[in-house]
């Protein structure tokens, strides 16, 4: 089973630039989309369609704003849109999707980009998505988290941690979140397979030259949880797809 996620920042503006002709190419069976940016009704699947994907989505109320969608060649055995969360269901953070014994979860997680009352809302959302997680874990011994999840882990993730030190991303508390989560019975799979530096999902757009000087941030993740460590067969980045300010990952697992 070969999964992708990947950030595409408005799947609309994606498919203008080559999201569909990348799709042809078959670069993995499940492909967790965040940020969609769009309703289903939005966008046009038949091209999507006759490549084999079925589609599932979960929309922000916001028009143009945040959400998630699956594209799966697999045939799930089941779709859930939301976690029970108003303020994030509101906003369409996750969609999950069962597949056999292995339920993969899709979430957008909040960015605190904007101001002190989102990194607020972002910190109400990572304890209340921790809190859902542990409740899924008694569920499904065999979880998938793909997204985007808006926090660079460790220096090796983020290209100046000094100079980010104090930045939305890269705070301590985000941080701590993050090895609190993994330390609680999850992997990160691109870990598992690459210990290097300077690997990264996403370059600023402020900047053109950011992404030319690989001057970026890890901030996507495909984690598994403990049970499916000796399934993982492969894990990637592939900065060289450019729809988006994101780059999709990928992790290949057994079945």
């Amino acid at each position: 089973m070969r999964i992708i996620s990947y950030n595409v920042n408005g799947i609309r503006a994606a498919i203008k630039k080559g999201f569909i002709d990348w799709l042809k190419t078959d670069p993995a069976d499940i492909i967790c989309l965040q940020e969609t940016k769009a309703t289903e009704a939005d966008v046009d699947m038949a091209e999507i369609e006759a490549l084999g994907y079925e589609h599932h989505w979960f929309s922000a109320n916001k028009k143009g704003y945040s959400g998630v969608a699956i594209l799966s060649k697999i045939k799930p055995t089941s779709v859930k849109k939301g976690n029970g969360h108003l303020e994030s269901d509101f906003e369409g953070r996750v969609i999950e999707m069962e597949i056999g014994d292995i339920k993969i979860i899709n979430a957008y997680f909040p960015s605190g980009t904007s101001g002190d009352d989102r990194q607020s809302f972002k910190y109400k959302w990572l304890d209340e998505f921790f809190i859902y997680l542990e409740k899924e874990k008694k569920k499904h011994t065999k979880l998938v988290l793909c997204g985007d999840y808006n926090i660079a882990h460790h220096e090796i993730d983020i290209h100046d941690p000094k100079g980010n030190k104090n930045t939305t991303g890269f705070l301590p508390e985000e941080r701590a979140w993050m090895t609190k989560f993994l330390e609680s019975g999850w992997i990160d799979s691109f870990r598992e397979f690459h210990t290097e530096p300077h690997r990264y999902s996403w370059w600023s757009q402020r900047f053109p030259s950011v992404r030319l000087n690989n001057k970026g941030w890890r901030i996507d993740y495909i984690t598994v949880t403990n049970e499916l460590k000796k399934q993982l067969k492969d894990a990637e980045i592939f900065p060289d797809v450019k729809h988006s300010d994101h780059c999709p990952v990928f992790v290949e697992i057994k079945k």
